[in-house]
């Protein structure tokens, strides 16, 4: 299958390159994305929001024949979920990698410092230690030093939604820092982080413990957990 990976804030297609070697040797087509204002630290990122990334993995998807396999890593979770909803009968599965489903007027996150038009990755002590579990001092220097600032507007802009055939489209989990376990919980007691994933007919939660960024972190059993996936629909 036909499978796009969508990475989180402050990175490129590059981050997924440990991930993708599992997916490839089982013969499906990977496509990781560069999205628009992640090109370089130089690129304008003005103007740049949460539909302009969107548009963008739309656009990718209209690009291929048949249904395809969304995968979304932390903010990419918001975006692949705005892709399903533009493109219900295209989606085959949304994977959504220690992240999930952003409903109706919500945001990525406006608490994030900004710096202009730019959200640069912040210092170490802004994030929770659960975020930060398995990424050894070796694997933030590399994680900052490829880092590129993040469009402001992708992570304060509020998500429209439009099709409630979105909720057709079956979902998988991969639960790193926030267990299965408590992702059940929070759904069953109607908590809003889990309201939109809730309303998703078929959801399948897979545990993956370690921090916030398993593609660095635990990149071959991230890769396994996608085939997976992945599997249930080829």
């Amino acid at each position: 299958m036909d499978i796009i990976l969508v990475p989180g804030f402050w990175l490129d297609a590059s981050s997924w390159e440990e991930v993708t070697p599992a997916l490839v040797d089982a013969g499906h087509t990977v496509h990781p994305l560069t999205l628009p204002g992640l090109e370089s630290v130089e690129t304008p990122r003005a103007g740049i929001g949460l539909r302009t990334h969107i548009d963008a993995v739309t656009a990718k998807v209209d690009s291929l024949d048949g249904k395809v396999v969304l995968v979304g890593h932390s903010g990419g979770g918001a975006i692949i979920h705005g892709v399903v909803d533009a493109r219900p009968d295209r989606i085959a599965r949304a994977i959504y990698v220690d992240s999930g489903p952003l409903g109706e007027g919500g945001v990525i996150n406006d608490e994030l410092p900004d710096d202009g038009d730019d959200i640069p990755l912040p210092p170490w002590e802004g994030f929770e230690d659960a975020d930060l579990v398995d990424l050894t001092d070796e694997l933030r220097q590399k994680f900052r030093a490829r880092a590129i600032p993040e469009p402001k507007g992708v992570a304060y802009d509020q998500q429209h939604l439009h099709d409630v055939r979105r909720y057709d489209v079956p979902a998988t989990v991969i639960a790193c820092e926030f267990p299965s376990s408590m992702l059940n919980g929070m759904m069953d007691a109607g908590h809003p982080f889990t309201e939109e994933l809730a309303r998703i007919k078929d959801v399948d939660l897979v545990d993956l413990p370690t921090g916030h960024w398993p593609q660095f972190t635990k990149p071959a059993e991230l890769g396994r957990a996608i085939l997976k996936a992945v599997g249930q629909d080829a």
